[in-house]
């Protein structure tokens, strides 16, 4: 059952990481309203990509 659990988180994470990576400036748009959105979606890309991570690492230690 735990085994499951940690399964679903994994794909969770990998899902949201890799949206939040691949639609970083349509985010920064909607979310955020100040003028420097270059900087805003750089470091949602990169918040992104490391939430994708570690959803892939939980599901690879998950075997």
């Amino acid at each position: 059952m735990l085994k499951i659990i940690l399964m679903i988180i994994g794909i969770v994470l990998t899902l949201f990481g890799v949206i939040m990576a691949f639609d970083a400036r349509r985010l920064t748009k909607r979310l955020f309203g100040f003028g420097d959105q270059n900087e805003a979606s750089s470091g949602l890309k990169i918040l992104g990509f490391i939430v994708a991570i570690i959803g892939t690492l939980i599901l690879y230690f998950n075997r």
